[in-house]
């Protein structure tokens, strides 16, 4: 297998930054907007969603900054908490719009985002981890 992904260990360090540290503000963006939704609506922020599921996403307004925090200090558990959350969130994001909205990928901004931004941190996952600590 090394010869397959041989290549990824030779990403240099300063692409590996720019990664590493756009995947850190983002994920600090979105703790921001969840403090923001706790500030302004409590706990239950998303009225026509269950409590465990706006529960969830309280929380993330402590795992967000979290993730950010662990990984501007160069530690690779804030890049797993990261890749965590980003599965955990778009599974919840996933299930909000299929199966409690009847809406889709293509008209919720809100999924689009939380989409791409999953694909983008689980694909920089096998250049940026080996670089932590």
């Amino acid at each position: 297998m090394h010869c397959v992904f041989g290549w990824m260990s030779r990403t240099p360090r300063p692409t590996v930054a720019v990664i590493w540290a756009i995947a850190a503000v983002l994920i600090l963006v979105g703790g921001v907007a969840h403090v923001g939704d706790l500030a302004r609506h409590g706990l239950w922020t998303y009225a026509w969603a269950p409590g465990w599921l706006n529960l969830y996403w309280s929380s993330l307004a402590v795992l967000d900054p979290l993730a950010a925090v662990l990984l501007l200090r160069g530690k690779r558990i804030g890049f797993d908490l990261a890749c965590g959350v980003m599965a955990t969130d778009l599974a919840a994001n996933l299930y909000a719009t299929y199966g409690l909205r009847d809406s889709e990928l293509l008209v919720e901004p809100g999924l689009q985002r939380v989409f791409i931004f999953a694909l983008f941190v689980f694909g920089a996952a096998p250049f940026v981890r080996r670089w932590l600590t």
